[in-house]
């Protein structure tokens, strides 16, 4: 079973059963929100009983997760979970533009690892490279090379592979130290840029690149001898 926000991520409004309740602490049989995971902030939303609305202070994961509410609701069996769409919508942009970058990266500096990655609710994400000795004007000028990605709306779509093949095809799993966890089955969830990239992921991201608003190159430092972090930002 999927958790919503991978099998139906416009599926924003969710009525549910509250299964257990512990002041502003209520536990759901099934929620939308992304509970957050590999740099992407949780989603931001509200929990509604009875009329009364409040902020979700904190999201658990899990098919059936706990909510922390920023005021309790009282003991009722029945929820509507609205998710922020402006705040999905952005996190789903940025995350698609940080596999871009990554891509990029991949493709033009020798199979270059990601060492650490961060998405910011400001619409800013920085990207850690394993890139010993890289040229930083190259990593710049690869704001251009962004924008023509964007330039061709190619098709961004989820598939799942099997474990033992994610890990067994070069480059799928891009970051040196974490990949996302496995469903229940042993499947990987892969985000596939047409003809571009592929790369285990189990973040929220836009169906095409021509969704994503222009990206600008902000940044990038020297972290160390090893790391270099580039820091981009989505243009309103």
């Amino acid at each position: 079973m999927f958790p919503i926000y991978h099998h139906s991520p416009a599926h924003l409004s969710h009525d549910t059963e509250v299964l257990e309740y512990d002041g502003p602490r209520i536990r759901v049989a099934s929620s939308p929100f992304y509970p957050g995971g590999g740099g992407q902030p949780a989603d931001r939303g509200t929990a509604t009983v009875g009329g009364r609305s409040t902020e979700i202070a904190e999201i658990g994961s899990g098919h059936s997760p706990w909510l922390t509410l920023a005021e309790d609701l009282g003991a009722e069996r029945e929820v509507t979970l609205d998710v922020d769409p402006d705040f999905r919508r952005l996190m789903s942009e940025l995350h698609t533009a940080t596999h871009i970058l990554n891509a990029l990266v991949f493709r033009d500096f020798d199979g270059a690892l990601v060492t650490g990655a961060q998405l910011a609710g400001d619409g800013t994400a920085r990207l850690d490279f394993d890139l010993p000795g890289a040229d930083n004007d190259r990593l710049r000028a690869l704001e251009d090379a962004i924008a023509e990605v964007r330039r061709q709306a190619l098709p961004v779509r989820a598939l799942y592979v099997d474990r033992a093949e994610a890990e067994a095809e070069p480059g799928l799993i891009r970051s040196k130290s974490v990949a996302p966890p496995p469903t229940e089955d042993g499947m990987i969830r892969v985000i596939e840029i047409a003809g571009l990239d592929r790369q285990a992921c189990g973040g929220t991201h836009v169906t095409d690149t021509g969704a994503i608003r222009p990206v600008r190159v902000l940044k990038v430092e020297n972290k160390g001898r090893q790391n270099r972090r580039i820091r981009i930002g989505l243009m309103s």
